[in-house]
């Protein structure tokens, strides 16, 4: 079985999707159809910058979908492969479930950029700069960064919000407590705190206005019907139901995204090959995750051109 995994924030960098754009009309087309349901040259932006206009959350957010659907628009149109008849599931690391969604024909490509265009001004909206912050914990596992992240919150919100694998966890909260933590890691035996160059503390209760924001967004603009099943970020496991995916993409803007438990739900549902569109990020961490599994990568046209001869 398979499953195409799509990433999320932080896979951002100037120049993404230039070479597929030049190669191929579908990518072209992609972009073209972005930029017009925003009323934004945001293809510019992904192409040219500067880094600071991409890395803006707002930005940052359709930039890294677009790309992603761009590279599967292509492995389509130029590839004859099908998504529908090719995986069996679909996930996406945070605003990669939009992705995720998107290519399992829920939302339109229009649709899923002006949501996520809003999801990022919401989450950056939701949380005043400077008053909250993000830290990865390297060689922290979920048991010892939940134990720090509760020592270190005193009062204040820091609790862990993305389980990437086993030796990756993202802790979020008010800036005082994530620092608090940073500065504690070794009492707690994690190998190293970093904080993380984000501009507000995603997947945390303090994000709670975004995800207010989402749920009005979200009945305007309620997903269809999925093609392929979605393993769901907050409970690691199937949803099909469109209602239900409502619910949790709502959920999600301050729940914990559960990609390590993601990755082992989805090998023990029987996928034995991961495909990462648009991103060289998730195949790592599932790797990380599961063993005996095979995971591919796919940014650009050669690797597109690869994976089209071996589905």
């Amino acid at each position: 079985m398979r499953a195409f995994v799509f990433p999320g924030q932080g896979s951002q960098k100037v120049g993404m999707g230039v070479e597929l754009a030049e190669a191929s009309a579908a990518a072209r087309e992609v972009f073209e159809e972005v930029d017009d349901a925003l009323g934004q040259k945001l293809s510019t932006i992904m192409r040219e910058g500067p880094e600071d206009q991409l890395t803006l959350t707002e930005n940052a957010q359709p930039a890294i979908m677009a790309n992603a659907i761009a590279v599967l628009r292509v492995l389509e149109k130029e590839g004859g492969i099908s998504l529908a008849d090719k995986a069996d599931f679909v996930a996406g690391h945070s605003l990669g479930e939009y992705t995720a969604l998107c290519a399992a024909g829920a939302f339109s490509l229009a649709d899923t950029a002006r949501l996520l265009k809003l999801r990022g001004q919401a989450m950056q909206a939701a949380v005043p700069v400077g008053v909250g912050a993000m830290a990865a914990l390297l060689g922290a596992d979920m048991d010892k960064a939940s134990r720090l992240a509760e020592a270190a919150a005193e009062g204040q919100v820091c609790t862990v919000a993305n389980d990437n694998d086993p030796t990756q966890v993202v802790i979020s909260g008010h800036r005082e407590a994530i620092e608090r933590a940073v500065a504690m890691v070794k009492d707690f035996e994690i190998k190293r705190g970093m904080l993380l160059p984000v501009s507000a503390p995603f997947h945390c209760p303090l994000m709670q206005p975004a995800a207010d924001a989402m749920a009005e967004a979200l009945g305007k603009t309620p997903p269809g019907a999925l093609s392929v099943a979605l393993f769901a970020n907050v409970t690691a496991s199937v949803v099909t139901d469109p209602a239900e995916v409502q619910r949790l993409l709502v959920e999600q803007v301050t729940g914990r995204v559960r990609w390590r438990e993601s990755a082992i739900a989805m090998k023990d549902a029987g996928v034995g090959q991961f495909v990462e569109l648009g991103g060289k990020v998730l195949g790592p961490m599932i790797g990380r995750s599961v063993a005996d599994v095979s995971i591919t990568s796919v940014v650009g046209m050669a690797d597109i051109e690869a994976l089209a001869k071996d589905l």
